[in-house]
């Protein structure tokens, strides 16, 4: 019976919890504020303490715990960065040649267009890009596997289940 009331605890405690929305992803409200900006897609950990450093913002605080003016002013900052270049993904752009910082899904529509721009010129990066094997010089005796007819080591008896 005691395991039943810890569960009712639990749940009441989760009962509180509340969607919070930074640059159209939904966060759960209950997680610290450095890990919550971690999880909006090109947001690395340093750059979300760098966030909190700049901002003056307690990264230790629930984002829950936000209000909107705060959240609109952690938005802004993340569209445009006052911060080091090295902190930037989006370093020395190739038609621009200037230091972006790019998050949410305009960095998922600039990585395609990379991968088209190196698929149209025929690169050696296009060229493995358009296989599906690694680009960066990585090894595929033993991985990258994925698509392959299964080893007779991880069969039985050599017959394909």
């Amino acid at each position: 019976m005691k395991e039943n009331e810890k569960k009712r605890i639990e749940k009441k405690e989760q009962d509180n919890i509340m969607l919070v929305r930074v640059l159209g992803k939904d966060i759960r409200g209950n997680v610290k504020l450095d890990s919550a900006l971690t999880k909006i897609k090109g947001i690395s950990w340093a750059f979300s303490n760098a966030i909190c450093k700049i901002l003056g913002v307690d990264k230790n605080k629930r984002i829950q715990d936000f209000d909107k003016k705060e959240l609109e002013k952690i938005e802004v900052f993340i569209k445009n960065p006052n911060v080091l270049g090295f902190l930037k993904n989006r370093q020395k752009d190739f038609n621009s040649g200037e230091d972006w910082h790019i998050s949410g899904a305009d960095l998922k529509l600039k990585t395609e267009f990379d991968v088209k721009r190196l698929r149209k010129i025929r690169s050696y990066r296009g060229a493995r890009h358009s296989v599906g094997l690694p680009v960066r010089g990585q090894r595929t005796k033993s991985h990258f596997r994925r698509n392959r007819k299964p080893s007779v080591a991880s069969t039985k008896k050599g017959k394909i289940k």
